[in-house]
């Protein structure tokens, strides 16, 4: 199958490229930073997305009769795995930023200077995720103008790429206007998250559009319990500082 189609082609292949693209950017990461950060964001992402392939994996068949539309090696090769590899830069910017929170609020070891490597790492993961969020959508609406005459039709599916190149402008946005310090910057990141699992799930189980592929009552599940632990960390990233037990050592100058 390598040898004859591009590596994404269902939501299962997706999770492993995911989980590829995080890792890889983690050992980029790690280069340019040796401080083991990106080595345990890297273990983190790839064991969470093996997780979610295990369970896609459960119904049995992984390489399922590919949808017509699909049907187009040039365009898995071109925005399929663009819009992909944006996906794993967005979750990696927020997987950083949950290692941040807890470093700082239940241990004792983010110091300032920690924090702003933490925080230029999320901020360059960030660009690069609005990158090719932003290049793989407009493919998307090439591919489909090709396939279905229309350039954009606000899809559910289009809408949730929109989104999360929306979000992460924002984000970059937010840190070159100076209106969210790092904790902000890392919520923002966290809150990525849940717009790319809406993008990349959400979407397909709403029941409308061309790119819905059915409701899935364990997947379904599965997004609102993420969702909601996102939301919870968001909640915690805003805990007092003064009660983070990193709060001394982030308080020195």
């Amino acid at each position: 199958m390598w040898l004859r189609r591009p590596p994404v082609t269902n939501l299962y292949s997706s999770a492993l490229f995911v989980g590829w693209g995080c890792v890889l950017l983690c050992i980029v990461l790690e280069k340019l930073y040796p401080n083991a950060i990106g080595a345990t964001a890297g273990g983190m992402t790839g064991f969470a997305t093996m997780v979610v392939a295990h369970q896609l994996s459960l119904s049995g068949d992984t390489l399922e009769m590919m949808r017509a539309v699909l049907d187009s090696n040039f365009w898995l090769a071109t925005h399929v795995i663009v819009i992909t590899i944006g996906y794993s830069a967005t979750f990696l910017a927020g997987f950083l930023a949950i290692i941040y929170v807890f470093r700082g609020v239940f241990t004792k070891s983010l110091d300032r200077d920690t924090a702003k490597t933490m925080e230029r790492m999320v901020y360059g993961i960030v660009c690069f995720a609005t990158l090719f969020s932003l290049v793989g959508t407009i493919l998307g609406g090439i591919w489909a103008d090709q396939s279905w005459g229309r350039f954009w039709g606000w899809d559910p599916k289009e809408n949730g790429a929109l989104l999360i190149v929306l979000w992460n402008a924002i984000i970059l946005h937010a840190r070159w206007g100076g209106l969210a310090r790092t904790r902000g910057i890392m919520a923002m990141a966290i809150f990525g998250n849940i717009v790319t699992s809406w993008s990349w799930f959400g979407t397909n189980m709403l029941g409308v559009g061309l790119h819905s592929y059915g409701f899935m009552d364990a997947a379904f599940n599965a997004l609102v319990t993420f969702v909601t632990v996102n939301l919870l960390i968001i909640a915690l990233a805003y805990f007092p500082s003064g009660k983070w037990r990193s709060a001394s050592k982030l308080s020195r100058a």
